[in-house]
């Protein structure tokens, strides 16, 4: 399932997206986000899945613009660091 979080406005996009199927919850993204903008938790959308994914915190979702900034460059280290290519972010 791929999953959006974020928002668009008049001056863009901000969104990242998460591949659910390609997450294997290792939590290198969550580490190496120098916001806390990610976190592991629980599958919300599958109950019966252990693996956790990488989810963006709810009161980062719409601050995207702001606390992605320091990432610039392409591709940010959460997407960089992800070995099975699970985030992208826009």
């Amino acid at each position: 399932m791929i999953l959006r979080f974020g928002y668009a406005d008049g001056s863009g996009e901000f969104y990242i997206t998460l591949d659910s199927e390609k997450c294997d919850g290792c939590g290198v993204c969550v580490e190496v986000c120098p916001k806390g903008v990610l976190f592991l938790a629980p599958n919300p959308f599958d109950p019966l899945e252990e693996v956790p994914l990488a989810l963006v915190r709810e009161d980062a979702r719409n601050r995207l613009k702001y606390l992605c900034v320091l990432c610039k460059g392409s591709p940010k280290p959460c997407v960089a660091s992800c070995p099975n290519g699970a985030l992208e972010h826009f």
